[in-house]
Parts: C-alpha cells; structure tokens; sequence
C-alpha cells in the first residue's frame, strides 16, 4: 500500500515542522532527495529548464562530497540545495548525538537551513535540536513512491495531478533505484502543472 498523500492528523501532531508550502499562491513545491548523481541529477535539471520549473534539492552529504560540480550546477540553475543527513541515516535507529553530528557533517558540502529527514524518520527530540539549531525540518504532502520499482507509475501520477493543491510539496528521487520511475512520471507531471497555470518554486 502506498502513501501518496500524508494523512492531515500529521501536520497536526507536529506543526512545528513544514508540510505545505504557502497556500495562499498557485504554486507547487518541487523537491528531489538522495541525489546529487550525475547523471540522473543532471537529467532532472534539464527536465524542469524545460518546463521553466525550480525545485529543491535534498542531498545526501557524502554524494555532496562526491560531485561538488553537480552541486555547483543545481545552484547555478536556479534551484536550492537542502541537508538530508550525511549517511542516510534513520533517525528512529540512531542515537540522538550521532544523528546531530551526521547532520553537520553533512553542512560542510550543504550550507543552508533546509533539513529533511531520510524516509521521514526522527525522533522529535532530534527535530528540536536541530530547529534550536536553526534548521526548518521540511516534510511534504505529496509522495511520488517513485523508489519502488513495483510502483504502478500510472498510478502515481494519477495521485499527484488528483491531490495537487496551491502549496503543495511533492518528493521525488533524483536516485538510480528511482529513474525508471521518475522518467515516466516526472515530464507528464510538470506538463500538468504548467498548463493548470501552477508555479514551480524552490522552498
């Protein structure tokens, strides 16, 4: 089963970390995690010029580390750059001084206060630290599942077009596991957004 829409009590339970982007504009929230690779990075770059489209990129640290060019070519296409943990790491598994310190490992190739957690997983305790740290934890109201590669991508697209709002903040993988995927659903997507007159911005 999957969740393409996060169920509205979570916004609720935690208010503190970002959900939805401003409501009050028809925009939508483009966001990739995992990446850079450069390749797929590369891919997903020229895909959105094509759609004059701005997103947010959640990188892993040590990938940072690996393609400093890719990183340079995110920012100089217009788009931001935000930390998604050294490691991938799962907050729910790690204690919570080890995560911290992967975060500001990962703030060495990844200056900025944008923070998602890999697979949506910390700890509260975490989150306040980090926010005391001046981070803004940024979740998402829409998830393209497009890292399965059992997903019934028709499916999913079908789920983001219907559940789109003014706001909303899509996931999407600029990884290898999720490239077949984003391929299908990704240029088929931004085309259904820049004809229903939505903005693409970068948080």
């Amino acid at each position: 089963m999957y969740v393409f829409r996060i169920p509205g009590i979570f916004p609720v339970l935690f208010p503190n970390w970002k959900w939805l982007g401003n409501k009050e504009e028809k925009a939508v929230y483009l966001t990739f995690d995992d990446g850079p690779h450069p390749e797929i990075t590369k891919w997903v770059i020229e895909t959105l010029a094509a759609f004059e489209a701005k997103a947010t990129f959640f990188c892993v640290g040590e990938n940072a580390q690996k393609y400093p060019d890719i990183i340079r070519l995110v920012q100089k296409n217009g788009h931001k750059t935000g930390n998604h943990t050294h490691n991938h790491l799962k907050g729910w598994e790690n204690p919570d001084a080890d995560y911290i310190e992967n975060v500001k490992k990962a703030s060495t190739p990844l200056p900025g206060n944008l923070f998602r957690p890999p697979y949506g997983r910390i700890r509260p305790s975490q989150a306040k630290k980090l926010r005391n740290m001046g981070f803004e934890i940024v979740m998402w109201s829409l998830l393209s599942c497009d890292y399965d590669p059992k997903l019934n991508r028709e499916k999913s697209l079908n789920k983001l077009i219907k559940h789109t709002r003014n706001g909303s903040i899509v996931v999407f993988h600029d990884s290898e596991k999720a490239f077949e995927n984003l391929k299908f659903i990704l240029p088929p997507y931004l085309e259904f957004l820049k004809s229903n007159g939505f903005e693409m911005k970068c948080l």
